[in-house]
């Protein structure tokens, strides 16, 4: 695996991209690290050579399989995009294919690992782009997908929702695909995003998507991300306020089966007074080898007065074979603050619950759905949209079903 990604870097060492500086977040230049630190430099370039192919013993790769994810560091030159379908469009609604050098591309979030910066080098971005004070009832659904589930698909879709604008979109990613993404989403002042990513991809499929938000004053996000299939899916949501008043709800599940590695990692960056910001994840795993990566960071800076934060996780066992890794990291750089906490904890099956639901005449693999469903229930519900819910449920009941 160490040779392979040597031979990656070498060959894509020169692709540095648009080169418009690097920011070290969470450390102040005058300020030296030492060993003692809690956690190494939070870089950020769309410049390809400030990251270089990882080895896994960084801490942002010591939990993913990167043997497995070889081919999503492969030259992105040439790459396909994924093929896009847009169903809901109403008026104020527009998805566009943008051109290389469009001004929008430099107000997205910067990368913040080498796949995140190798999915801004693919063949160009799309923006969905919601007008300044739209309202729109029903959701804008993408359905996403690889023509070609054998070559490699790097795709950047940018969200734009103007000022005072509300609206809920829906991702969701099917079929077989070796997928290199980046989601930007830019929040205008006072504006409101539901937004819900759904990963059922087949049981090959590779993934790895940085959804990356900047919230604008008194803006709102509700993200919530649902991920049941692929071989290994690695999604790293990242939050930046950039004025006072934001509001972020970011939530998920994961249900892992044999030999399924699933990853969410969070960095949300109070930079400045009074957000708020809330984090809820639950994985649930079953089989050999079947393994889920948390990893919950956030960063209030000393300017973040006011701020009110907490991150929650919850893993659930159905197996003994499965493995769960939960990370939460609260750094806090100021006293006056409303709140900052965090929380997780990693279970088995309770038999218990099993037994209760047995005794009142239900057979051993309904008792065990049920209780599945209910480990999941309050985070599907925040979706709001009961078709999509229900059938997401109907897919979790058949994948534990193929378990018993």
């Amino acid at each position: 695996m160490g040779a392979a990604l040597a031979e990656e870097r070498t060959a894509l060492g020169d692709q540095g991209g648009v080169t418009d500086g690097s920011v070290a977040v969470g450390v102040t230049p005058s300020t030296p690290r030492t060993p003692a630190d809690v956690r190494p430099e939070r870089l950020r370039s769309r410049d390809l050579t400030v990251f270089p192919a990882p080895t896994g013993r960084e801490e942002e790769w010591r939990f993913t399989p990167l043997g497995r994810l070889v081919p999503l560091f492969a030259d992105a030159t040439g790459a396909a995009r994924l093929e896009t379908t847009l169903t809901g469009v109403v008026d104020g609604v527009e998805l566009l294919d943008l051109e290389a050098g469009d001004p929008l591309l430099s107000r997205t979030p910067l990368p913040v690992d080498r796949l995140s910066a190798l999915a801004e080098l693919g063949p160009g971005a799309r923006v969905l782009r919601i007008a300044k004070g739209a309202e729109l009832d029903a959701p804008l659904v993408l359905q996403r997908t690889a023509a070609d589930p054998t070559a490699l698909a790097v795709d950047h879709l940018i969200i734009e929702v103007g000022e005072q604008a509300r609206a809920r979109v829906v991702l969701e990613h099917t079929g077989g695909a070796q997928v290199l993404g980046k989601v930007s989403v830019l929040l205008g002042d006072g504006a409101s995003l539901d937004l819900v990513s759904v990963q059922t991809w087949a049981p090959e499929a590779l993934q790895s998507l940085h959804v990356a938000t900047q919230v604008g004053r008194d803006a709102r996000l509700r993200s919530t991300q649902v991920t049941l299939g692929g071989s290994v899916v690695r999604i790293v949501e990242t939050v930046d306020f950039t004025a006072p008043g934001g509001d972020v709800e970011l939530a998920g599940v994961a249900l892992a089966d044999d030999g399924q590695h699933l990853e969410h990692r969070l960095f949300v960056d109070h930079a400045v007074p009074h957000c708020r910001s809330r984090a809820t994840y639950k994985n649930a795993l079953q089989g050999a080898e079947a393994h889920t990566v948390w990893i919950g960071d956030v960063l209030i800076r000393a300017d973040a007065v006011g701020t009110d934060t907490y991150e929650y996780n919850r893993n659930l066992l159905l197996t003994p074979e499965a493995r769960a890794d939960a990370v939460p990291n609260l750094e806090i750089e100021t006293g006056e603050i409303t709140g900052a906490g965090h929380a997780s904890a990693t279970g088995r099956f309770d038999d218990e619950q099993l037994f209760y639901l047995q005794s009142r005449g239900i057979d051993p693999d309904t008792a065990r759905r049920m209780v599945v469903r209910g480990f999941f229930a309050d985070v599907l519900q925040r979706i709001g949209l009961p078709d999509l819910q229900e059938r997401l449920l109907t897919s979790i009941d058949a994948d534990l079903a193929r378990a018993l």
